[in-house]
């Protein structure tokens, strides 16, 4: 008999599962679009506006662990449930915020959700499907944010320049609602088993190969919001395209994302580690593409496009290595590794930025990418040593 993790329909579970992924992925970035408005609207400076997506980061960092160690006796997809739940009460809070204080409460709520939602998301994932199927299941639950990208955020963005940031939020909220009615009715529920208690499953953290893991996720995933952050001004000013260009570009990245996202779950089903090294491999050689072809609109173009590509396809092989060195503390180790990914996603952009203040060029995040890339490849390979 198969256990019960695997009964119902794996691929409705994995579809609602990457509904949440889509609404954490369209919240924590959708309103960079939007702290013009949010400055306005609460006469603060854009500076200060700005800690809405630097709390934001900061709670994911804090809250993916946190929030699995305080749940790990808890079903997973009761678990799920108050999570999305929390998710529910952050945007409400948000879209209620008779003040900029409230608001940043209300990000940082929604933040402390999200981060441990798709960290367990990720690991019901793998065990709603065959063994062989892992990566790929794990791939369509990071899906939902690579189309939080091409769909979340250039529409949330556009309701709330139309009909003011607020509705952004609102909408966020109804989207909060109906995952957890998706969660409710195809989720199956996961009987807790015995995993020890909580000293015990943090001994997983003395692995070598688990810190390894999560180096190269943190070092490998740096690359893909270093570039993005400093994007407008690469292209503007060095490549030469007019402003309303960049978010025709920015959509070819998440395009690119959608198609590298399953393209590497499938491969790493059948091969990870050659996988995760082919996509490290690739984001480092893109990266160095651009930096020598930059100037060049068409390679530009499709250099990005790649990017997005090869950027997307190192988070299945990633996440599926982490639960493959953490056996027996799966769910500790997939939310340290959602960390690791918002270490990547803060650490990447304050070196770029950095670079930039020094006087380094505009092309200073390029190859501070590849450098980074690099790095990620070399504690990939490291951790694969026995």
């Amino acid at each position: 008999m198969p256990p019960p993790a695997r009964r119902g329909r794996p691929a409705a579970a994995l579809l609602a599962l990457a509904l949440g992924a889509f609404a954490v992925g369209t919240t924590e970035v959708v309103i960079a679009g939007l702290l013009p408005e949010v400055a306005a609207g609460f006469d603060v400076s854009l500076t200060t506006a700005g800690l809405l997506v630097s709390g934001y980061a900061a709670g994911m960092v804090v809250g993916a662990p946190l929030l699995t160690v305080l749940g790990a006796r808890v079903p997973r997809k009761r678990m799920l449930l108050w999570l999305a739940g929390l998710f529910v009460v952050g945007s409400l809070l948000s879209a209620l915020a008779p003040g900029f204080g409230v608001l940043l409460v209300g990000r940082v709520l929604s933040a402390l959700a999200g981060g441990a939602y798709v960290g367990i998301a990720a690991v019901v994932a793998a065990d709603v499907v065959a063994p062989e199927r892992k990566a790929s299941a794990i791939a369509m639950v990071f899906m939902g944010l690579s189309l939080a990208n091409v769909v979340g955020v250039p529409g949330g963005t556009a309701l709330g320049q139309a009909w003011g940031w607020r509705s952004t939020f609102w909408a966020v909220t109804g989207l909060g609602v109906v995952l957890l009615v998706a969660l409710a009715l195809l989720v199956p529920l996961v009987p807790v088993t015995p995993r020890g208690d909580l000293r015990s499953r943090l001994t997983v953290f003395r692995r070598r190969r688990v810190w390894m893991a999560l180096a190269a996720t943190a070092f490998g995933w740096a690359p893909f919001l270093t570039v993005l952050t400093y994007i407008a001004p690469l292209l503007t000013d060095v490549t030469g395209f007019a402003e309303r260009t960049v978010p025709l570009v920015l959509v070819l990245i998440g395009l690119g994302m959608v198609v590298g996202t399953p393209l590497a779950g499938r491969l790493a089903d059948r091969a990870l580690l050659p996988t995760l090294y082919g996509a490290l491999v690739g984001l480092v050689a893109v990266s160095l593409l651009l930096l020598a072809a930059v100037h060049s609109k068409p390679v530009a173009v499709l250099g990005f496009l790649l990017f997005g590509l090869v950027g997307a396809a190192v988070i299945p092989p990633l996440q599926t290595r982490v639960l493959a060195s953490a056996d027996g503390a799966g769910d500790l180790a997939s939310a340290a590794n959602i960390s690791a990914f918002n270490i990547g996603n803060a650490g990447g952009p304050l070196l770029a930025g950095g670079a930039l203040s020094a006087g380094w060029g505009l092309t200073a995040p390029l190859w501070i990418a590849a450098v980074l890339g690099a790095v990620g490849l070399a504690f990939g390979a490291a951790g694969s040593r026995r």
